[in-house]
């Protein structure tokens, strides 16, 4: 996925600030945090996997999603953040 996809949406950069901030979190609160709803969250989360920057693990029907700590990309993002900042 090119990065202007990822970076079109101020949902997915939404999604991205929260979850560098806050680790690992459910939709229902990342939804609570970005002020999105909840199927937006699901599908832009959906989205931002399939680029590998976001993973998921599962506790039963319940998924928790972090930022994919191991990817350049996000480590560089993570610096622009900082400095930006």
């Amino acid at each position: 996925m090119k990065i202007e996809e990822i970076f079109s949406s101020k949902g997915r950069i939404k999604i991205l600030l929260v979850l560098l901030k806050s680790g690992e979190l459910n939709i229902s609160e990342i939804s609570r945090r970005t002020g999105l709803n909840y199927a937006t969250v699901n599908r832009h989360l959906k989205i931002l996997e399939d680029a590998g920057l976001v993973v998921h693990r599962r506790f039963g029907r319940i998924r928790l999603y972090q930022i994919d700590k191991s990817d350049k990309r996000v480590q560089v993002l993570e610096k622009l953040i900082s400095v930006w900042k």
